[in-house]
């Protein structure tokens, strides 16, 4: 069913996540518009990864909601209750939304082309040969039409990365999540990566960006989220974020990236 168009793509409301005795995330509140780039910044530590990870289900939530297009993530609301989806169900859910990871998670066994073919057929049940033209075209968007038959361990970080992101987009997520998708990166192929990612911003794809190229979201956000200590602690503009931060914390940590 098609949501209304003021409906957010993305709604976390007080989400709270501990490790044992370690409280990560303490109450987080973050919207994403339709077609909004969100870039989530913020030192080591803060939650931004495990915030990621909580909104397709790779976390369960000790406290509050996420949904995602409408959708109630991982939980089915019977009354007053929460009620945990069976993991097909979680599983399914996560078809919507795609998630670029920071080392890739490539399967080395099979070559690109099988990299993206694989989700599509066994978990969409596609004809092998439509997932085969679609994936072709992916890599061609990201610059990789060549490397089809090629296997991940004979192609650059940069190229391995730039694979994974058409491998997300192979299921059509609604939404796409990249978790410090060129942390792992030698400093000359972080740019192709971020090309790959500004020109999807181009074409109006919902995002969610955990990074610390603080130039390109500045180039390329919508709303910037700085968080800290399991906080957001600001959001706005990246304008108004990074350049006229109103509290003392994101103007500290600017001051040691920028």
């Amino acid at each position: 069913m098609t949501q209304p168009s003021d409906t957010p793509m993305v709604d976390v409301r007080s989400v709270h996540k501990s490790f044992g005795s370690l409280p990560v995330l303490k109450g987080v509140d973050l919207h994403v518009g339709r077609g909004e780039v969100t870039v989530v910044i913020g030192p080591s530590g803060s939650g931004k990864s495990t915030l990621l990870r909580t909104i397709n289900h790779l976390e369960k939530v000790d406290a509050g909601r996420i949904t995602v297009d409408g959708s109630l993530i991982g939980y089915r609301r019977s009354g007053d209750k929460l009620h945990e989806l069976p993991e097909r169900e979680v599983l399914k859910q996560r078809t919507r939304i795609g998630f670029v990871f920071q080392n890739f998670n490539l399967f080395p066994h099979l070559t690109v082309l099988e990299n993206l073919v694989e989700a599509p057929v066994s978990a969409l049940k596609r004809p092998r040969r439509a997932a085969e033209r679609a994936a072709r075209e992916l890599l061609e968007r990201v610059g990789l039409a060549d490397k089809a038959g090629t296997y991940p361990r004979q192609l650059s970080g940069g190229q391995q990365q730039r694979v994974a992101i058409a491998r997300a987009l192979a299921l059509e997520p609604r939404l796409l999540l990249f978790d410090e998708p060129t942390s792992a990166l030698d400093p000359e192929l972080v740019g192709e990566v971020l090309d790959v990612i500004k020109d999807l911003a181009r074409q109006g794809t919902t995002m969610i960006v955990v990074t610390h190229e603080i130039g390109f979201a500045r180039e390329v956000a919508d709303t910037v989220v700085f968080m800290d200590d399991g906080r957001v602690v600001e959001q706005g503009a990246p304008a108004d974020v990074l350049d006229r931060p109103r509290h003392d914390r994101t103007r500290a940590f600017l001051s040691k990236v920028l």
